[in-house]
């Protein structure tokens, strides 16, 4: 899968054949927010959109940022994926 990191939009980018997947981000610090995962309308594969999670996950790792998923989706991937809890700030609880 590749990933483009869209500055301006401020959003991880990648195509499928629907469309475009993205999800937007803010930095603060040395934190990433991940805000809002978009995907085309016909557009229904979790499993895809988890692996797309992954991949930003490996990214906030190569850049040393913590994460911090406000969208409850995100919240769900982290607990369902345990071993990126390492990358949580202090203080946050899932």
């Amino acid at each position: 899968m590749e990933i483009k990191d869209n500055t301006f939009a401020r959003q991880f980018e990648t195509t499928v054949e629907e469309g475009l997947v993205s999800v937007e981000y803010s930095f603060q610090e040395k934190k990433i927010f991940l805000t809002k995962i978009n995907t085309p309308d016909q557009f229904d594969n979790e499993e895809f959109v988890s692996s797309l999670l992954r991949e930003i996950m490996a990214i906030a790792i190569e850049r040393k940022l913590k994460v911090v998923p406000i969208l409850p989706k995100i919240v769900v991937f982290f607990k369902k994926n345990p071993v990126y809890k390492e990358l949580l700030p202090p203080g946050i609880r899932l």
